[in-house]
């Protein structure tokens, strides 16, 4: 937002419009919060596009100024389109890409075997949409691999602040390691063998044949993961470990599980070991399972379904050091942009590598009271 300030105030960008650019509807309404409370120092009240009419429609209209919100995924075409339609040729307009390490490729296109046309991803629709714009991205973890670049789509790196620098400047704990594989043997050989094919489902997969090939290898490593044998271990190797590192240090874990179905048996695991962490009342109870579902899910799940406002009490209560809630388990949620300085452990039971590992670790290394570091298991 200070950022976005400064260029508004700068001359030679002539009032220029800025694009806030995420590639998820959470995290889009968070930074349209803090922006918003920025308003000040913006000239004016950010702008949220609703849809891809909305979205269309508000950059087609502006002349110059705004600020306007949207999610990469409003820049897919319509139906009949080849190529996405120019929304505004100016050169004041700056697109500020958020985890600009996501859904910021598939510029080169890719070819359908059947049709002997190229597919474009989001990225080259926002670029058709705004050819003359500057793009600016903010990561704390760039990708560099043959596909993708982070510095190739952005240029070189403005400005770096890196862990270490946190760190320094106290402004996190040092992430520590520990490793607990030698001593969950059961189906261990073939789960490490499965993991070595699986490549993590990227949520910016636009390919659909490639992401359900790789769903099809992750059920399957699912399936070795969520044994019962297997998780019946993991549970209690969890509550052994969690139990001896709270009697040194106070605080909160969270598990880390493949699927929804593994954090409800997982939970079920662990709260017959320790019945008394269990309770049906979501105010209540040391354990809690955070998952999104619907009223169409299996009944095992739907223990774990929360409305809106249950899931804010959650929010809280796991952050507030002194409420009983001291262990979740998820799948996805609460692995990017939640804080809870008092959580100190994290445990991953779930193949995760480059961004979204870090994205997650970096959960257990806020800084609190004498907290010495976080610990990933």
């Amino acid at each position: 937002a200070l950022y976005a300030g400064k260029l508004l105030q700068e001359p030679e960008m002539r009032n220029p419009t800025i694009v806030v650019v995420t590639d998820r509807n959470d995290l889009d309404s968070q930074l349209f919060g803090t922006f918003s409370a920025a308003s000040e120092l913006l000239k004016g009240a950010p702008e949220q596009a609703e849809s891809r009419d909305d979205l269309r429609a508000k950059l087609a209209e502006r002349n110059s100024g705004g600020v306007i919100f949207t999610t990469v995924q409003k820049f897919a075409l319509m139906a009949g389109e080849k190529a996405h339609p120019l929304l505004s040729g100016r050169e004041n307009v700056v697109v500020i890409s958020d985890e600009a390490h996501r859904s910021q490729y598939g510029t080169a296109g890719r070819l359908n075997q059947k049709t002997g046309e190229y597919k474009f991803g989001y990225a080259q629709h926002l670029r058709d949409a705004l050819p003359n714009a500057t793009f600016i991205g903010f990561t704390g973890t760039p990708i560099s691999k043959e596909d993708k670049d982070t510095r190739a789509v952005f240029g070189d790196y403005v400005s770096i602040y890196d862990i270490q620098d946190a760190v320094k400047d106290g402004a996190t704990v040092p992430i520590f390691f520990e490793s607990r594989l030698a001593k969950l043997d059961i189906h261990q050989a073939e789960i490490e063998a499965l993991s070595a094919e699986v490549d993590e489902i990227l949520e910016d997969e636009e390919d659909a044949a490639a992401r359900e090939t790789a769903k099809g290898k992750w059920a399957q490593l699912a399936a070795l993961v969520g044994a019962e044998p297997r998780l019946k271990e993991v549970a209690q190797d969890i509550i052994d470990h969690f139990e001896r590192r709270t009697e040194e240090l106070k605080g909160k874990g969270m598990i880390v599980a493949m699927s929804r179905d593994i954090c409800a048996a997982l939970y079920r695991e662990i709260v017959s070991l320790r019945p008394e962490w269990h309770s049906d009342d979501p105010d209540k109870g040391a354990i809690k399972v955070i998952m999104t579902g619907s009223a169409a899910d299996k009944p095992e799940l739907q223990p774990h379904l929360y409305s809106s406002m249950q899931k804010k009490r959650l929010e809280r209560r796991f952050k507030d050091p002194a409420d009983p809630l001291q262990l979740v388990i998820v799948r996805d949620m609460w692995l990017t942009g939640f804080d809870a300085p008092s959580c100190h452990t994290m445990y991953v039971d779930k193949p995760m590598h480059g961004h979204n590992l870090m994205q997650a670790i970096a959960r257990v290394n806020r800084v609190f009271a004498d907290k010495p570091g976080g610990l990933v298991v």
